[in-house]
């Protein structure tokens, strides 16, 4: 069972991986799209973040079994992204990507859901069966780059070709019925309404926003850091990539040594830390000599999600009551997959298309720009924020 659903979540973040990646160099480099055309078709992701607990809540947990759902949005999103491929204007790519990400992104809660079902102990299982998602990103990326192809239209193909494959290995999943089939849905059991009223503390609200805020600089490196490499010289940029996901498995496994040294509110903070740092290395790096510099901010990429989402996921665990949890996870995931990388798609865009002449990007300035704002938040954050149950060493705070 356990391999079955490891194999899921590697075809499934494979799909993303495909095509999310490259996307912003076949837009700026063959189609020629402006800055803020590539950050909103970016941000498509983030409307179906936003949305996508909506499906979830409905179709999934009261009408179908999971597997019919996955099938169903697989199917139709291989079709979306195979006419995503074939447009040139902008108006029409992004109507077809948004309708694509509409179907996608509910799937990753869809497939979370279906592994908690059919594992005896999440807490313990789940992790070494979701970081074959980021195996099957890092292989994609790896054959991505290989190929040489991350100026065109090919990486959409690709995906759509993996949508049909994980379609068909989605009828060799457990059967998972609907659990609450006969009960009234309400568009609170789909919104994280109810676990509004845990942002009157003081350091969960801290935490909510800078959570908020941390993800606009981070849709700079989703959207732009192919572009910015390609653009640059550098040989095989998608398949370099792929040190931030190989970095961030073996940042996921020290996390429990850091955590007995650091604790919840320096753990954030080093992670929020390691984002500044990424900009300035992608500012001042360079191919030949300085090429250690952009490597060294790819790398980084494992302690800027990890360090700030992982642990920011074990800190609303921790802090929220059980009967809260969930919702409190999904308002976090709606004000960071969503909210967030959505105002992030659009100022990262303006920033891009401000230094840009005939052309030509000031990617110093631009990363400049996006280091400063990863900067003030983790001031912002270091300042207003305190870890009530746990310091500096104290194993206390791993417990709770």
């Amino acid at each position: 069972m356990k391999w079955r659903l490891r194999l899921m979540m590697l075809f499934e973040y494979a799909i993303w991986g495909a095509w999310y990646v490259t996307v912003g160099t076949w837009l700026g480099k063959t189609l020629h799209f402006s800055g803020q055309e590539i950050g909103a078709i970016a941000g498509t992701t983030a409307i179906g973040a936003m949305i996508s607990p909506l499906f979830v809540g409905l179709l999934a947990d009261r009408l179908f079994d999971t597997r019919r759902v996955l099938v169903a949005l697989h199917v139709i999103g291989a079709v979306l992204l195979v006419i995503a491929a074939q447009q040139r204007s902008f108006s029409v790519l992004y109507a077809a990507l948004l309708a694509y990400s509409l179907c996608y992104m509910p799937t990753l809660a869809l497939t979370t859901s279906l592994a908690m079902r059919h594992i005896k102990d999440p807490q313990e299982e789940f992790g070494a069966i979701r970081v074959f998602g980021t195996i099957g990103w890092i292989v994609v990326g790896l054959i991505v780059g290989a190929w040489g192809v991350e100026a065109t239209a090919s990486p959409l193909h690709l995906a759509a070709a993996l949508s049909v494959v994980m379609a068909g290995y989605c009828f060799t999943l457990p059967s998972t019925p609907p659990l609450a089939r006969n009960q009234r849905f309400e568009l609170r059991h789909a919104l994280p309404l109810e676990s509004l009223h845990l942002l009157r503390d003081r350091s969960m609200a801290v935490f909510a926003l800078a959570s908020f805020l941390i993800c606009i600089p981070l849709q700079f490196y989703y959207a732009f850091t192919n572009l910015f490499l390609n653009e640059i010289g550098v040989v095989n940029a998608a398949g370099k990539m792929t040190g931030g996901q190989m970095s961030e498995i073996l940042c996921m496994l020290l996390i429990p040594w850091f955590f007995r040294r650091l604790g919840v509110k320096y753990m954030l903070a080093v992670g929020m830390l390691a984002w500044v740092l990424r900009y300035v290395m992608f500012a001042f790096g360079g191919t030949g000599e300085l090429m250690w510099m952009l490597w060294l901010g790819i790398i980084l990429h494992g302690i800027c999600f990890d360090f700030f989402f992982v642990v920011g996921q074990i800190y609303i665990d921790r802090e929220a009551p059980s009967a809260l949890r969930a919702a409190t996870q999904g308002l976090i995931t709606f004000l960071t997959y969503g909210l967030g990388m959505f105002v992030g798609s659009w100022m990262s865009g303006l920033v891009v298309d401000t230094y840009a002449t005939t052309g030509v990007h000031d990617w110093r300035a631009i990363w400049l720009i996006a280091g400063a704002c990863a900067a003030l938040v983790l001031v912002l954050f270091v300042l207003m924020f305190k870890d009530r149950k746990g310091s500096v060493g104290n194993p206390v705070a791993v417990a709770d």
